[in-house]
C-alpha cells in the first residue's frame, strides 16, 4: 500500500470493493451528463458558449487535480473521500431546483472540486488494495459497474426531465452519490490522521512545479499522458455535443435516451472481455484499434444527419469500449506503487486539460463553419494524432 497507513479495514474489503463503487459514480454521472449540456445551453443560449463555459470550468478542475497531492499531505485520503462524496450529494440536490444562473454556476464549481477529488481517489484506493489482483482486472471491473449504472441513467434522466425539467434530474444523481457515501462507510476504513503543518504558498507552488517536471522525466510518462489526453478529448466532445446534436437534428429527448442507453451496451459486453484481452495481447493493439476507428467514424459524423448520425453515435461506442479499460494503464504499469499518489495528480490533469482545450477549439470550429456538427472534425484529428503517437511503439 505504499506509504499509506491504514489502521483498520473491513475484513472483506479489497480492490474490487472500490472498483464496485463505479456502479454509483457511473449511474450518477450518467444522469448528470445526459442533461448537463442542455442545462448550460438553456443558460447561455449558444452551443459555442457551452464549449467556452466547460473549458473555463475544466481549468478549475485541472487546478484541483494538481493540488490533490498537496491536500493528501494534510488530510487522509479516507477523510477527503468522505467529505467529497457528501459534498457532491448536497450540491447536486441544490442544483436540481430552479435557482438563479449564478447560483447554479457556484454549485457547479463546488461539485467540480469534489468530483475531481473522487475521480483521483478511487483509482488510488484500487491500487492501494490491489494486492495480487492487478490494475487491469480492477479497471475492467470498475468500468463494468460504471457502465452498468450508466445503462439506465439516460432513461432515468429523461423521465425526470420530461416531468420536472432538466435541472430536476440532478436530484437523482444526488441520491445515488449519497448511497455511494453510505456504502463507503460500510468499508469501515480507518486511516492515520496527518499532522496539519503551515505550508508556504511559494513552497507549495515550487513543489508542484518540481513534481510535474519529475513526472514527465519518468520513462514513458509523456506518452502515457498524451494517450490519456486523447481519450478524454474524445470523451469530452462526445458528452458535450451528442445531446445537443440529437436535439438539433429534430429528435426528441426520448430518442436521446435511447441513443445514450444503447451506446452503453458495447462497454458492458466488452468490459470483462477486454480485461482478459489486454493481458493476452497487450495494450497498444486495443488503443490503436479504438482511436483509429473513432477517428474514421467522427469524420463521417461531421457530414451525417438524421438516423445515420444516430447510428454513428452508437457505433463509435464500440471504439470507446476498446479504449476504456486501457487508456490509463500506461501510467499504472509504468510507475511504482509507492510513487503513484505523488504523481497521479499530475497525470490526472490529462483528464481535465482536454476539457479546457478541446471545447475551446470546438467552439472556434463551430463559429468558423456555422454548424455544431463541424465539431466532429476535431475528434477525427485527435484520434489520428494519438494513432501517430502509438505507431512507433507498436508491439
Amino acid at each position: 500500500m505504499g506509504r499509506e497507513i491504514y489502521i483498520s479495514v473491513g475484513s472483506k474489503v479489497n480492490g474490487f470493493s472500490f472498483a464496485n463503487l463505479g456502479m454509483f459514480t457511473g449511474f450518477a454521472d450518467g444522469i448528470y451528463n445526459a442533461v448537463y449540456s442542455l442545462v448550460i445551453l438553456e443558460i447561455f443560449r449558444s452551443s459555442a458558449i457551452v464549449g467556452v463555459y466547460v473549458a473555463i470550468y475544466s481549468v478549475f478542475c485541472l487546478i484541483v487535480g494538481l493540488f490533490a497531492n498537496e491536500l493528501f499531505r494534510v488530510f487522509s485520503k479516507v477523510r477527503v473521500f468522505y467529505f467529497a462524496m457528501l459534498m457532491v450529494a448536497i450540491c447536486y440536490a441544490m442544483m436540481s431546483f430552479s435557482i438563479l444562473p449564478r447560483t447554479f454556476v457556484i454549485l457547479d464549481y463546488t461539485t467540480g472540486f469534489a468530483t475531481t477529488l473522487i475521480a483521483v481517489l478511487i483509482p488510488l484506493f484500487m491500487s492501494d488494495f490491489s494486492k495480487n489482483i492487478g490494475m487491469a482486472r480492477l479497471n475492467a471491473r470498475y468500468h463494468l459497474w460504471g457502465n452498468a449504472g450508466a445503462l439506465i441513467a439516460p432513461s432515468v434522466a429523461v423521465l425526470i426531465a420530461n416531468h420536472f425539467g432538466n435541472r430536476a434530474a440532478f436530484f437523482g444523481s444526488a441520491v445515488i452519490y449519497l448511497l455511494g457515501w453510505m456504502t463507503f462507510k460500510y468499508f469501515r476504513i480507518v486511516q492515520e490522521d496527518k499532522q496539519i503543518k503551515p505550508v508556504s504558498p511559494r513552497r507549495t507552488y515550487r513543489a508542484l512545479i518540481k513534481n510535474a517536471v519529475a513526472f514527465f522525466r519518468l520513462p514513458g510518462m509523456l506518452r502515457a499522458y498524451l494517450v490519456n489526453f486523447g481519450y478524454y478529448s474524445l470523451r469530452a466532445l462526445r458528452i458535450l455535443y451528442v445531446p445537443i446534436l440529437v436535439i438539433e437534428n429534430g429528435f426528441s429527448k426520448d430518442t436521446l435516451a435511447v441513443v445514450l442507453t444503447v451506446g452503453i451496451i458495447p462497454y458492458l459486453v466488452l468490459s470483462e472481455i477486454m480485461g482478459r484481452a489486454v493481458r493476452k495481447y497487450g495494450k497498444t493493439l486495443w488503443l490503436m484499434l479504438g482511436f483509429g476507428s473513432f477517428s474514421v467514424l467522427a469524420a463521417c459524423a461531421a457530414f451525417a444527419t438524421g438516423f445515420p448520425l444516430l447510428a454513428i453515435f452508437v457505433l463509435w461506442q464500440i471504439s470507446g469500449a476498446f479504449m476504456e479499460p486501457v487508456h490509463d494503464l500506461l501510467f499504472f504499469d509504468g510507475v511504482q506503487k509507492s510513487q503513484q499518489s505523488r504523481f497521479y495528480g499530475v497525470f490526472r490533469t490529462s483528464v481535465n486539460l482536454p476539457s479546457v482545450i478541446i471545447p475551446m477549439i470546438g467552439a472556434g470550429v463551430i463559429t468558423l463553419f456555422g454548424t455544431t456538427a463541424a465539431v466532429w472534425t476535431v475528434s477525427a484529428f485527435v484520434g489520428a494524432f494519438v494513432m501517430l503517437i502509438l505507431v512507433p511503439h507498436k508491439k
